[in-house]
């Protein structure tokens, strides 16, 4: 699986996360579903993770609690 390097904007200064590609895809997908630019959302999981956190590590987090939530919405009766 390829890791890609992207960059972005968070409060002002330029910042580097690393993640594979589904998840950077998967990511787009949350921003644009929520009605956000992707930096914005970037910023908000950048904001909500514990200081000592690594920030491509909590996108991943993200992205898994956000399918998760959509998949369990979908089979509750």
């Amino acid at each position: 699986m390829t890791i890609v390097k992207h960059s972005a904007t968070l409060h002002g200064h330029r910042t580097s996360i690393t993640l594979e590609e589904p998840f950077w895809q998967e990511l787009k997908s949350i921003a644009q579903s929520r009605g956000m630019p992707l930096a914005r959302l970037i910023a908000e999981v950048d904001d909500g993770r514990s200081p000592d956190g690594n920030l491509s590590s909590a996108l991943r987090v993200y992205v898994l609690a956000w399918v998760k939530s959509r998949t369990d919405a979908t089979e509750t009766p």
